[in-house]
């Protein structure tokens, strides 16, 4: 997710270069509206309490309610938003990444109101394996029941956007039969390829580029935890599961003192383990991760997009950030691979941000780029086609 910076003179940097932007989309007339939309929507993105005036001016008044998805077998909670402009705007669903706040996670609320302003309907799907750190396939079918929904809300085909590890989610769901005919087009960002892969970059700190080349790079230590927190039972003592599994998940919610207590009641060798974790070592536990991996690399196939989305019959639009740490940039370009050659519109790495950080100082050409890209968005909701009674 582009997530705003809050440094005011990088900031101001940042409004400049979009500035150019702008002039240069004027001066050369890259389809006008769209790249218009496309660069008031990176400035509400980059500072959406106080917007530039060409945010304000391409944006629209959005209503937001919570509304329920249904599903066989019951709903799933989601939030609607809705540009006041235009009740019967395009759609799109937007899938959140792993966090435990969900649809409500304030990045991805403002993130979406942003898309919503620039005249877009908006459905954020809340899926409760994702919310708990699980890449599972369950979160699939979510996906494409929530498509399914918002497009026979609208009477058109919608878009589909996945953050991190629900872009690669989000490339299965529309290749799937079941969905695709509610599906206009996806824009995964930060996605990967092979989730087996990324998780091995996640200890290792090396991850293989197509080419057979290797990036090396330091990997985010968010992501030992998740890997750690999402087989407990590899690394704790079955008496000591429960309490472990209790104090990671409290960690990963950036509440380490409340975790530290509760590993009060662990073995002494539990808490050797907990504290490496506390005190970011979590290298001591590479082997272990690793093997962790290997046990359960069967539960990753069905959750990479790697050989499972030949079926992609849609336009596809794949962005990433240079500086991932968490879900490197190497899986894009696999994915370039993967994505039916006709179906990839547009593939970009940008320097302007990293797996959930937007940066504010740009070079021109990047911004120009990234304008560029972001008004494909536009241009493929605009063209959305009729649902198929």
């Amino acid at each position: 997710m582009i997530v705003p910076s809050q440094d005011k003179s990088r900031s101001s940097r940042f409004v400049a270069a979009v500035a150019v932007a702008v002039i240069a989309v004027l001066m050369f007339g890259l389809h006008g509206s769209a790249h218009l939309r496309a660069v008031g929507l990176l400035l509400r993105i980059e500072n959406p309490a106080n917007p530039h005036w060409i945010a304000r001016w391409t944006a629209s008044p959005v209503e937001e309610t919570l509304t329920e998805v249904p599903i066989p077998g019951g709903t799933i909670r989601a939030r609607l938003y809705v540009p006041k402009s235009n009740p019967d705007a395009p759609g799109m669903v937007i899938v959140h990444g792993l966090h435990h706040l969900g649809i409500d996670e304030p990045r991805l609320v403002a993130f979406s109101r942003a898309i919503s302003a620039s005249g877009i309907r908006v459905l954020t799907p809340e899926l409760l394996s994702l919310t708990d750190y699980k890449v599972d396939h369950a979160s699939v079918d979510l996906i494409g029941d929530s498509a399914r929904f918002l497009s026979r809300m609208a009477g058109k085909k919608v878009g589909m956007l996945g953050l991190s590890f629900a872009g690669g989610l989000s490339l299965i769901a529309a290749a799937d039969p079941r969905y695709a005919p509610y599906v206009s087009f996806v824009l995964a960002m930060g996605a990967h390829d092979d989730l087996e892969r990324v998780c091995r970059f996640l200890v290792t700190n090396r991850i293989q580029r197509p080419d057979g080349s290797v990036l090396e790079m330091k990997a985010h230590e968010y992501g030992a935890l998740i890997l750690i927190y999402s087989h407990v039972e590899d690394f704790f003592p079955a008496q000591d599961v429960s309490a472990a599994h209790e104090a990671l998940r409290l960690l990963l919610w950036e509440k380490p003192e409340e975790s530290k207590k509760i590993t009060e009641g662990l073995s002494p060798e539990s808490r050797k383990k907990m504290d490496l974790l506390y005190d970011h070592h979590q290298d001591a536990l590479a082997g272990e991760i690793e093997a962790s991996i290997t046990r359960h690399r069967a539960d990753m196939v069905p959750v990479s997009p790697h050989g499972r989305i030949e079926g992609l019959y849609v336009p596809v639009l794949l962005l990433h950030g240079s500086d991932d740490s968490v879900v490197p940039p190497s899986e894009l370009l696999w994915l370039k691979q993967d994505v039916p050659r006709q179906e990839l519109r547009a593939a970009l790495i940008s320097p302007i941000f990293t797996h959930v950080d937007m940066r504010s100082r740009p070079a021109l050409s990047d911004t120009l780029q990234l304008v560029q890209f972001m008004a494909q968005i536009f241009e493929l909701t605009d063209g959305e086609e009729a649902v198929a009674k």
